[in-house]
């Protein structure tokens, strides 16, 4: 049966650089399988990884700084310009570093930052990586993630608290879609105007969301609370682009029907 649940993108978001701010996007052109543009384009190595630039291979985040067990990282905020590839931090709206992140020079200057200010979480020099097309993801192939926020809203009951979605980290955020729909549609493929979106695995939540995005205080404990009350720390979905094309706020998302037989 085809899925006639009424569901649309309430929000997307890119992360230019794992850890650091969220990138919010009215629209973006999806290229089959590849991520959302610039998503997780970047990381910062804590302390030596082995990741070649020059031959990319998957590596797990805690080689990297992640809000998982760097939640200070929640206290800066960044933007990353796709024209010039600048970064620029700001804490308590100062700004505390900018550099071109494809100059030797600008990865430096991010660099010394993080070794001045993060020496706590570090655990060797920080690196700016990069690896051309490579996607800094905490899975090894290139999705897009997706977060339904009656979900989110169903944690609020569990939690007793406003929990704000972006805990998640989500590049597409839909409404419509009662809660914990999205676990049900593994193997099952999305479309969103011409874009076709498989969707391949669901997503196992870790204590990065434990942490507040807009004060880095670690105040909630949200995977614990999946285990207890639904037995799992699934929620949300990732998803391969199998079509491209165009999508954005506000587009309609449906379950595309099989072909007939």
């Amino acid at each position: 049966m085809p899925d006639t649940l009424p569901a649309e993108i309430a929000s997307l978001y890119r992360y230019p650089v794992k850890g650091l701010t969220p990138e919010p996007l009215e629209k973006v052109s999806l290229a089959i399988g590849q991520t959302i543009p610039a998503d997780r384009r970047y990381a910062i190595e804590n302390g030596p990884s082995g990741f070649d630039p020059a031959a990319p291979a998957w590596r797990a985040k805690t080689h990297y700084l992640m809000l998982m067990r760097d939640e200070r990282l929640a206290t800066l905020r960044s933007r990353f310009d796709e024209a010039t590839n600048l970064l620029t931090i700001s804490k308590a709206g100062e700004v505390v570093a900018c550099g071109d992140l494809e100059t030797a020079q600008g990865r430096a200057t991010i660099e010394a930052y993080f070794a001045s200010n993060f020496e706590s979480e570090l655990r060797g020099p920080p690196k700016l990586l990069s690896g051309g097309g490579y996607s800094f993801s905490d899975v090894a192939r290139k999705v897009v993630s997706i977060i339904n926020l009656g979900s989110v809203a169903a944690i609020e009951a569990m939690v007793g608290a406003t929990v704000n979605p972006l805990r998640f980290r989500a590049n597409l955020y839909v409404r419509g879609w009662p809660a914990w729909h999205e676990l049900t549609l593994v193997d099952q493929t999305l479309a969103i105007g011409d874009a076709r979106l498989k969707v391949v695995k669901r997503i196992k939540r870790c204590a990065a969301t434990n942490v507040d995005p807009e004060t880095g205080a670690r105040d909630l404990e949200i995977p614990a609370t999946l285990i207890r009350q639904l037995g799992h720390t699934d929620c949300g979905i990732y998803a391969e682009v199998i079509a491209g094309g165009t999508i954005g706020i506000d587009d309609a998302i449906a379950l595309e029907e099989p072909p007939l037989m």
